[in-house]
């Protein structure tokens, strides 16, 4: 199968300054999180550190960034330094094997900064990591947030975290969603393994109406279920992926309509996705910028 992407318009409105912006891209860290991006569970701002590693770091934070090997010019650039500050880091980093330089000069991630990543890929597990982001997730949007995993029959529900307000939506955990009528469904139906998708539905296709819907979502990067299976209530989902590409968890937000922000592109959706994407990167999913990840199993 084909891989899909979600990506910035090319026609959306300039900023003041004339540049382009994209109402998709998550900010590096969501709302309520630590500020030290998307690899970070502790905010160490307060702690008192090496001010070398740090500036150095910036150079590895950037090849991690762009995902392939960069000139001695463009790395330094994407790390904000002069290329003659740039190098004796880059040097260092190659006798401890964080870094590589190929045939051409250029750098890439070393065979140790590899088996590092191996290793933490190895401790994380999606729910787990996901339990104290449903906790932020839903203070940050004052909606009601929940987890689902695909399961025997299909996506299943395995962790809700009500909303902070007075106006609570009920779930339990082990609730299977519906792939057609349910955001959470829908996320999945666009992201996840078609053969097993095809299989809960009972159907060898689906139809054009709904093909057409599983697009949008993909396009958009977030699935929607507006007084869907519950008049009054509507929830939107965004795809968690891992390091293969693959979907292995569905981000949920649930709330009452009148209070429920359905656009795609505004700042519920933002911050929906930024959490999916943040849980994407910890779970070692290539995320670069907005772009989804996603591949066919």
């Amino acid at each position: 199968m084909s891989q899909h992407t979600y990506k910035p318009d090319s026609d959306n409105e300039a900023d003041a300054d004339g540049s382009a912006t994209d109402p998709r891209t998550p900010a590096e860290s969501p709302p309520g999180l630590p500020a030290g991006g998307p690899g970070a569970t502790r905010d160490w701002g307060q702690s008192r550190g090496i001010q070398s590693i740090e500036v150095g770091g910036r150079l590895l934070r950037a090849l991690a960034d762009h995902g392939r090997a960069l000139s001695l010019k463009e790395l330094a650039q994407a790390a904000d330094m002069a290329p003659g500050k740039a190098h004796p880091y880059l040097v260092s980093f190659g006798k401890l094997g964080l870094i590589d330089q190929d045939s051409t000069g250029r750098y890439g991630l070393g065979p140790l900064a590899m088996e590092l990543g191996l290793i933490s890929l190895q401790q994380y597990d999606p729910i787990r990591l996901a339990e104290p982001l449903l906790v932020e997730l839903a203070r940050a949007t004052d909606q009601s947030a929940a987890t689902a995993l695909w399961g025997n029959h299909g996506p299943t529900i395995v962790r809700i975290e009500e909303a902070p307000s007075a106006v609570h939506v009920r779930m339990r955990p082990g609730t299977v969603a519906s792939l057609r009528h349910t955001a959470t469904g829908k996320a999945f139906a666009a992201f996840h393994a078609r053969e097993r998708v095809l299989e809960v539905i009972g159907q060898a296709t689906l139809d054009a109406q709904f093909e057409a819907e599983l697009a949008r979502v993909r396009a958009e990067g977030v699935s929607l279920s507006v007084d869907g299976l519950l008049r009054g209530i509507s929830a939107m989902s965004a795809p968690v992926f891992d390091q293969r590409g693959h979907m292995v968890l569905a981000l949920t937000l649930i709330g009452p309509t009148p209070a429920f922000d359905p656009d795609p592109l505004g700042p519920l959706a933002q911050t929906l996705r930024s959490y999916a994407q943040w849980l994407s990167r910890r779970l070692g999913a290539p995320l670069n910028g907005s772009a989804s990840p996603w591949r066919a199993p």
